[in-house]
């Protein structure tokens, strides 16, 4: 019947602006992949994180090498 466009997962990725990074808990050891805005600090969520593949996928999609990502908690 009706049909619904399917928006790209993909978030855009500006290096100039943004870091990528991924936030996690202390208490519950969480981790969520993301960019963080430079200037503001920002976090822009893009995915779970649950296991090493996951985050080599994260940088995967988007070139960069698994060293450029940050950690914060």
């Amino acid at each position: 019947m009706f049909r619904h466009k399917k928006k790209s997962d993909r978030k855009e990725f500006d290096r100039e602006k943004m870091i990528p990074a991924v936030r996690s808990s202390i208490c519950t050891g969480e981790k969520v992949a993301g960019f963080r805005n430079k200037q503001t600090g920002k976090f822009e969520e893009v995915m779970m994180i649950r296991t090493e593949q996951e985050l080599q996928e994260f940088a995967d999609m988007y070139g960069f090498e698994r060293a450029e990502i940050q950690v914060f908690y």
